[in-house]
């Protein structure tokens, strides 16, 4: 299979640094189309002007969470079918339920590396 690394991804944080860090590690694995959003909110407008081939957001923002903008994109008919991957440090299982019940199609807990992304990337890819 393979992944089209040209693709649009959007990451979402409102950790500046998180941001970097994760633009850094897609474009280790080849991945330089990144758009980056600060919260849920700037992230579903960018997602409703744009073509995103994969989503990557913080669980824990202000106002919006990563959860809520997931159900946002769910909800949304033309977003629905775009693959979104949570990134959390913590790792409950409610969350994990809560994340997957909302259509999470992957999960990828702190503090994670280059090699990780890769493979949860291609694993919801070749799904989506």
């Amino acid at each position: 299979m393979t992944i089209d690394k040209s693709m649009n991804i959007l990451i979402v944080d409102d950790y500046k640094t998180m941001l970097r860090i994760i633009r850094n590690l897609l474009k280790q694995i080849e991945f330089n189309n990144v758009e980056e959003a600060s919260d849920g909110t700037e992230a579903l407008a960018k997602l409703r002007s744009g073509q995103f081939g994969l989503v990557i957001s913080d669980w824990n923002m202000a106002p919006m969470t990563g959860l809520q903008l997931l159900q946002e994109v769910r909800a949304d008919a033309r977003l629905k079918a775009t693959p979104f991957i949570m990134i959390t440090a913590e790792s409950k299982t409610e969350n994990v339920v809560a994340a997957k019940q909302a259509g999470v199609s992957n999960y990828i807990v702190k503090p994670f590396n280059a090699e990780t992304l890769k493979e949860k990337i291609e694993k919801v890819l070749a799904h989506a």
